[in-house]
């Protein structure tokens, strides 16, 4: 069986105009027909073990009404997961929470190559190559990544109705956290319910902060973008907190 014809990634409103490019890495929870549903009942698929849920409609959302493009993964993040360094062992885990992934057991080097090369690889290199015609048009640029988390992991509850993670240069997330931070009631967790960690991050180190975009990871609880009313309401709260105006809102330019 081949592998089925699954791009692993979908661009939505390329020709935006907004500065904000959206990521969301872990929109979709598809297979290849040839891996089956990976060894997992297929209720597993459903789960925030396969992807974001959520997430990707909240990037839609927001996309329209920024006019920003949008970068979405459309595979499951069980088959090699787009925001980990490709080889680490998150990368294509063999534990989900506490699921065990038998279709990623005893992966032979040939295998690990073969997702390599027909998703890792083809997302980020649509990526860059869009960021770089940016970069040479003289546009500016804030990335942006939408993902959820759930409300209770391994038994631990987490408060937080959403989150915001950067790394330095710290001027954006700060922004973006104080803006979301003024709604009074809304509980938004400083680089929680996760850190931005290069050993196991990808999207904003490389295709942002690398770049010297101002660049920021927003997770939103899962329960909270169950109906397309919420999911509206999270856009709207979210799209004026990523557009602040910054001092010194300069793209630095790393690369030649």
């Amino acid at each position: 069986m081949d592998d089925g014809p699954i791009s692993p990634v979908e661009v939505l409103n390329e020709n935006g105009a907004c500065d904000v490019v959206l990521v969301c890495e872990h929109a979709g929870n598809r297979l290849p027909p040839r891996y089956g549903s990976l060894g997992l009942p297929a209720a597993d698929l459903s789960r925030h073990i396969a992807y974001d849920i959520g997430a990707g409609a909240l990037t839609r959302a927001l996309s329209r009404r920024l006019n920003a493009p949008a970068f979405f993964g459309t595979l499951s993040r069980l088959l090699v997961d787009l925001n980990r360094p490709f080889g680490v062992p998150s990368s294509m885990p063999l534990l989900s929470e506490a699921t065990e992934v038998p279709g990623n057991r005893d992966l032979a080097p040939e295998e690990r190559e073969r997702r390599r090369r027909l998703v890792f690889e083809p997302f980020h290199e649509r990526l860059a190559r869009f960021l770089d015609a940016r970069d040479a048009a003289g546009r500016k640029t804030r990335l942006v990544a939408i993902h959820s988390f759930t409300p209770v992991f391994l038994g631990k509850t987490r408060p937080w109705h959403a989150g915001v993670l950067f790394e330095p240069p710290e001027t954006f997330g700060r922004a973006v956290l104080t803006a979301l931070r003024s709604e009074p009631g809304l509980i938004v967790g400083e680089n929680e319910p996760y850190r931005i960690d290069r050993t196991e991050d990808y999207a904003i180190p490389v295709h942002g902060t690398d770049r010297g975009y101002p660049a920021v990871l927003i997770e939103v609880r899962n329960d909270l973008l169950a109906s397309s009313g919420e999911i509206e309401r999270w856009a709207h709260r979210l799209a004026p907190a990523v557009t602040l105006p910054l001092p010194n809102d300069e793209v630095l330019h790393v690369r030649a």
